[in-house]
């Protein structure tokens, strides 16, 4: 029965000797979604890629993808999977084109099927003017596009990346990124990244791993709202100093406040909230009737970064 989701993930669990790469971590993530896995090198993520993918058993718990288990159905599951790992194992002596086809009749598709799906995906991918290169000769970046063209040749329901953008340079990066967001909607993709912008640039959700363990999960947005509660609010204002820190010790909802000379008269005030409070209202108010000039108010905006640091800090400070 179709539910709406295209991976599903229960109480999974993978244990090598002597450690455990991924514990009892469960998500779901919808069709048509892009969403990232972000964490340190060891967090775990490949380990969830190469169980989605069916390369790889888990210890415990239930993993399905498009309804099937991937333990007792795996042929089902990877006939809707395209998976390019991190290290993309292309046959670089074979020709763009030859590899794409050689593929494409790997993965079942018939000869008048594969000759069209091979010309879309290099068109998708922007490869149609190296198809007649030799892999092996081609850059970094053009052969990310040939392992993104593998991983589409055969319109699978699920692409799952792992970093798929390791490497390139920020031009070749930029250019894999667009690629990736165009296929949502057609496509829903899983992408593995210890790269924070890569995540906040390219996915609509987000699950942080650390020592196995989904230690957050939300939009990027939200994961922001989350943090900002009590966040600090800038506000530049021309006013005596005095003035406006007595102002600031009077108001309660005020927690901590810095100030320094801007530009000009302005003072430039960083006051800190109490949890729950937003004052960019009352400092409008207050500016309005004191007739100050107020030529700038926003809340600071936390990076995927600060997220980051402040969950994985707070997991370590729960282990002592």
């Amino acid at each position: 029965m179709d539910n709406g989701l295209m991976i599903e993930v229960e109480s999974l669990t993978k244990r090598y000797p002597g450690r455990t790469a991924v514990a009892d971590v469960s998500f779901q993530v919808g069709a048509g979604e892009i969403v990232g896995l972000l964490g340190p090198n060891g967090a775990g993520k490949s380990t969830i890629m190469r169980v989605l993918s069916c390369f790889m058993p888990a210890t415990s718990g239930t993993v399905r993808v498009a309804g099937f288990d991937v333990f007792s159905q795996a042929d089902e599951v990877r006939r809707r999977i395209g998976y390019m790992p991190e290290n993309n194992p292309l046959h670089r002596d074979m020709r763009v084109k030859e590899y794409l086809k050689f593929r494409a009749s790997l993965k079942g598709l018939s000869r008048s099927d594969r000759n069209e799906r091979v010309d879309i995906v290099m068109d998708q991918c922007g490869l149609t003017d190296v198809r007649h290169r030799i892999i092996g000769h081609l850059s970094k970046g053009y052969q990310q596009r040939v392992g993104l063209a593998d991983a589409l040749v055969h319109e699978p329901q699920l692409i799952i990346l792992d970093e798929p953008t390791i490497g390139l340079d920020p031009n070749q990066i930029r250019s894999v990124r667009q690629l990736i967001k165009s296929l949502a909607g057609h496509h829903t993709v899983l992408i593995s990244t210890h790269i924070l912008h890569e995540v906040d640039m390219t996915c609509s959700r987000v699950l942080i791993l650390d020592k196995g363990r989904i230690l957050a999960h939300d939009t990027p947005d939200n994961l922001r709202q989350l943090m900002s509660e009590g966040g600090q609010i800038i506000a530049e204002i021309a006013a005596p100093q005095p003035d406006l820190r007595a102002c600031w010790e009077s108001l309660a909802e005020v927690e901590h406040f810095d100030l320094s000379a801007a530009e000009g008269e302005y003072i430039r005030c960083a006051l800190t909230a109490r949890p729950g409070f937003d004052l960019r209202p009352q400092i409008f108010s207050l500016v309005t009737e004191r007739g100050w000039k107020l030529r700038e108010l926003t809340r600071s905006r936390h990076s995927l970064e600060d997220i980051f640091v402040r969950v994985t800090r707070a997991d370590k400070e729960e282990e002592l």
